[in-house]
């Protein structure tokens, strides 16, 4: 499958690197065409190709948006998203850290959907720090979890099969809106990291 990670930031970087090692073909772009991005993942051992936004996008099946949500509306206006698969990856985080600026009525995932209303959105890795895609995703040998929600079954099981891919312990999450509920668990996880003294190295997990 052919994915573009738009977004070349530590999360974008760590998506690429992890998904680099997989049978996929990934295309990294960013407004500087996603070249240095490249460069240094070969660096890392692993090949991926670069592209600006509109190409990546235009030959992807899947398009992961590895930006702030504060970017999104002006990334969705560089390409057209029509029938891809898009993975919204934001927490819709105040500037200074004190909240978020969505919640209860509507989620970051659900108004990127609006933004592209020709796509199929997906959330999903929402709640794991770009730290954990070097280091392997996993913790004390358990892989990690990413939750994953979305309107469109076909399009969660494609995300839900490529997470796997990357190692990950993939959950099926129902419907785009129980972002709601996930980003306010990826804030809480920042809160655990950052604020309350935890580190990086950990992940919210639900376990039976």
């Amino acid at each position: 499958m052919n994915i573009a990670i738009i977004g070349t930031g530590n999360i974008g970087a760590g998506i690429a690197l992890a998904l680099g090692k997989t049978k996929h073909g990934v295309v990294v772009a960013d407004t500087k065409g996603g070249v240095d991005a490249a460069a240094k993942l070969k660096a890392e051992g692993v090949t991926v190709q670069a592209a600006d936004i509109a190409t990546a996008v235009k030959s992807a099946e899947v398009v992961i948006l590895a930006t702030p949500y504060g970017a999104a509306a002006e990334v969705v206006k560089a390409a057209d998203f029509s029938g891809k698969i898009v993975v919204d990856l934001s927490n819709p985080v105040k500037e200074d850290f004190s909240g978020l600026l969505l919640g209860h009525d509507s989620s970051a995932a659900e108004e990127i959907a609006k933004l592209v209303p020709g796509a199929r959105v997906v959330k999903a890795f929402n709640t794991i720090f770009a730290q954990h895609y070097p280091a392997g995703l996993s913790v004390n040998g358990q892989p990690l979890q990413t939750f994953v929600a979305s309107d469109d079954e076909a399009a969660r099981d494609v995300v839900i099969g490529i997470a796997k891919d990357m190692g990950l312990d993939a959950r099926a999450a129902g419907g785009l809106s129980n972002a709601r509920y996930l980003e306010p668990l990826g804030y809480m996880n920042i809160q655990f990291g950052y604020m309350l003294g935890a580190g990086v190295g950990i992940a919210p997990a639900w376990v039976a």
